[in-house]
């Protein structure tokens, strides 16, 4: 499995975020953003490409729409 593809889990994906683990599964209990995760179990797994891609989807590039 190749590194983009990794499962993180919830405290490592809000890490890997820069967010509280209790911000990450608020955002997952409402829907807030579009942020895909795998249900195994209880547990919730995040791919560093989908964190990547939320990440990208997030960034500003005018002030305009700031």
């Amino acid at each position: 499995m190749d590194s983009k593809n990794k499962l993180l889990s919830r405290t490592e994906a809000a890490k890997y975020l820069g967010i509280s683990k209790g911000t990450l599964e608020v955002w997952a209990s409402t829907k807030r953003y579009n942020l895909p995760f795998v249900k195994i179990g209880r547990l919730a797994k995040y791919k560093i490409s989908d964190l990547d891609d939320f990440i990208e989807s997030r960034r500003i590039t005018n002030n305009d729409d700031f």
